[in-house]
């Protein structure tokens, strides 16, 4: 049977197979494309070259910043405003300066469409009902996506988003009986945790990192593996997805290509750790070239037990100084009775809020702690990426 990964790959760029010199040779012509592309419009990478003869080019290139995509928005843009269908920036309350705007068209989404089906092709089936959530934001946004490709497959979006309360969800999966979860790691142990299993059989998780001890305690509550994926707003939601030998998240290597680099900016082979850059030249609207992500994660070598060649990122973390949050993650969600943690510093102090399920005690710890029940009416203590909150 021809792995999902491979079967999207064939049907979007029409392969009559898929390896590593079909995968490449296609790469090559679409970053070509895009070169000649921003040569000719005179746009944000103007002075780059209007060919590469190999891949291997693409490491003489220089990098593409988060500060290069939050000051030149206007540069980096491909197509007209009115074919954007959905503009996401990284402005918060908190935003100081220009935040980072990445914009779609519809294309782009219907791709990102496309990719979520196939891996969520792998866990739910028609008929079956997946309870979403992740946030509901408007035409085009994470959870419509998801919602839209959960429907494509036969099977019932059950449309709860990232806000409500442990009550709320508890009410919803007693009355729906979804049997499958979509949202992110954290997210789904605490409902574990704190509502029960119930009907919930398989899972999907994405959106933030995924500590080993979340894996272990989800899975042993479900019985199942869980399904990583991996995305972001510059790969237009969608990035990687996981098949059933679960072994690693296959790129949407029509879409992006993948570089793993150190410290210094120097590439790195497979196998080995380092930060991810990525090319997006499948994107219509804002195509990136050489795009630091700021993420950490490596490409697994060799072909798939599925049998695909299509490259596959390990598990991502972020590279943003949150190895203290990564610690605590592992120590507090390793013990069976926390539900859920918020991580703050006060005046240089690490303060901790911990939610509990059931009776245990924390290990010690150089941190305030504030300790209580989970209550019917609490509601995630992070709603977005985690991380440990100066105040």
């Amino acid at each position: 049977m021809t792995p999902r990964i491979d079967a999207l790959l064939m049907a979007q760029e029409g392969l009559t197979e898929v390896n590593r010199a079909s995968i490449e040779a296609m790469q090559l012509e679409k970053l070509n494309a895009l070169l000649k592309r921003e040569k000719t419009r005179g746009g944000f990478y103007r002075a780059l070259p209007e060919h590469l003869d190999s891949l291997e080019g693409l490491a003489s290139l220089p990098f593409t910043t988060e500060e290069d995509l939050a000051h030149n928005a206007a540069g980096l843009l491909l197509c007209s405003q009115s074919e954007i269908s959905r503009v996401l920036s990284d402005a918060t309350s908190g935003t100081t300066g220009e935040a980072k705007r990445v914009f779609y068209t519809e294309g782009d989404c219907e791709h990102t469409v496309q990719l979520f089906m196939a891996g969520l092709g792998e866990l739910i089936f028609p008929g079956s009902v997946t309870m979403i959530c992740f946030p509901f934001s408007g035409p085009y946004g994470l959870g419509e996506l998801i919602a839209e490709a959960v429907a494509r497959l036969g099977a019932r979006p059950l449309k709860l988003g990232a806000g409500l309360t442990y009550g709320e969800y508890r009410a919803a999966m007693e009355r729906e009986e979804p049997d499958t979860f979509v949202g992110m790691p954290t997210q789904l142990l605490r409902l574990l945790r704190v509502c029960g299993r119930g009907s919930l059989r398989r899972a999907l998780v994405s959106g933030d990192a995924c500590p080993a001890a979340v894996i272990a305690s989800c899975e042993a509550i479900l019985g199942t593996k869980l399904f990583l994926h991996y995305g972001s707003r510059e790969m237009a939601l969608g990035g990687a997805i996981c098949c059933p030998v679960h072994t690693g998240m296959h790129l949407r290597e029509n879409h992006v290509i993948a570089e793993i680099v150190d410290e210094g900016g120097k590439p790195l082979p497979p196998g080995e750790w380092g930060e991810l850059v990525i090319t997006t030249v499948g994107m219509e609207a804002m195509p990136l070239i050489r795009y630091r992500t700021g993420d950490t994660t490596r490409v697994i070598p060799g072909r798939c037990a599925c049998g695909s060649e299509v490259l596959r990122l390990d598990t991502v973390s972020r590279r943003d100084g949150s190895e203290a949050l990564a610690a605590l993650d592992e120590m507090l969600f390793s013990l069976p009775f926390v539900a859920d943690y918020r991580a703050e510093r006060r005046d240089g102090k690490l303060h901790l809020l911990v939610l509990t399920c059931g009776e245990g005690e924390l290990p010690p710890l150089d941190a305030e702690l504030e300790i209580r029940p989970a209550r019917e009416d609490d509601r995630a203590l992070y709603f977005g990426k985690r991380k440990i909150v100066t105040l």
